[in-house]
């Protein structure tokens, strides 16, 4: 299949001005395509869009102009078919207190119009790693349960695109390796569209074949993975000392700051300096070294790149 999965051309939401606050422009203008059986990365600070975005794709807000379109459905002519074609799994644990994980399945299958027949909720379950709680009340379930059951509720009517909002904020290293075993398994045996949005660079550079950086209601940046990546030649060195320093060493092209814990933090960039070199700058200062790390620039630092370079 050769088409783009999501399709977004001039995408536009301002939010109307209400209780003396004037109207807010949450998008501005997003062009955006994903394309059909890749892993996307949709990535940007708090208040970047995302969350209106996403929404905006799930049917949930309306959009000020623009178009959408879904799994080769425009959302403004055929709702049903381009809200049928994907699935969400929001970041709130918004689940049934009183509802069992199967109930809590079916009536979302329901709600979808997907014939009883036809309904998978044990397959799911399983798939998740809640065929054991299948009929314990949701409320008993730990926090890291309940992230699955939004999940399996996204999967119920078996959508070609699955949006997946901030997965794994606040999860722990088991579920964030369960979570992501199934979206590859997704990906790679049904064909499924997935888009993650996220904070972590790190996970994105794991999980994403592409990413879309937005910031302020603007995509500033689109490409694969590797190619956005390789923008970004800023690393910073800590290095332990094995004795108390007196005086930094300075170099014109290396940043040398020391921080409060007595490790030296050098920042510098990868296509204009080796590693070697920086090493090289400590011992040639006397510097006796214990311990070195490398810090990788964060999503922060994405932003802060892009954003001035673009200005």
């Amino acid at each position: 299949m050769t088409q783009n999965a999501i399709e977004l051309t001039d995408l536009c939401k301002v939010y109307a001005a209400s209780r003396g606050a004037p109207e807010k422009p949450a998008l501005k203008g997003i062009d955006l395509s994903v394309k059909a059986g890749s892993i996307f990365g949709l990535l940007g600070p708090n208040g970047a869009g995302k969350s209106t975005m996403i929404n905006i794709l799930a049917g949930l807000v309306r959009k000020t102009s623009g178009s959408v379109n879904i799994w080769g459905f425009d959302q403004d002519q055929n709702p049903r078919q381009s809200r049928a074609a994907i699935g969400v799994m929001p970041q709130e644990l918004n689940v049934d207190p009183f509802f069992s994980p199967r109930n809590a399945l079916e009536v979302q299958a329901g709600l979808y119009g997907v014939p009883k027949s036809q309904r998978k909720s044990d397959e799911i379950l399983q798939l998740v790693g809640l065929q054991d709680k299948a009929n314990a009340y949701a409320r008993t379930l730990s926090g890291g349960m309940r992230r699955r059951l939004l999940l399996a509720k996204a999967l119920v009517h078996s959508p070609q695109v699955l949006v997946l909002d901030e997965p794994t904020a606040g999860v722990d290293i088991e579920l964030r390796q369960m979570l992501w075993e199934n979206v590859r398994m997704l990906n790679r045996k049904r064909g499924t569209t997935i888009i993650l949005t996220t904070h972590y660079l790190e996970e994105a550079e794991q999980m994403c074949d592409e990413i879309a950086i937005i910031n302020q209601g603007q995509k500033i940046a689109q490409d694969s993975t590797a190619n956005l990546l390789g923008q970004l030649d800023s690393k910073t060195m800590v290095v332990h000392p094995e004795d108390p320093i007196n005086e930094l060493p300075e170099h014109r092209d290396i940043e040398i700051t020391q921080r409060t814990n007595g490790t030296l933090a050098l920042s510098y960039h990868t296509r204009t300096t080796s590693a070697e070199h920086v090493l090289q700058i400590v011992r040639d200062a006397g510097i006796r070294i214990r311990d070195v790390k490398t810090e990788e620039a964060d999503l922060e630092d994405v932003f802060l790149s892009l954003t001035s370079s673009n200005s």
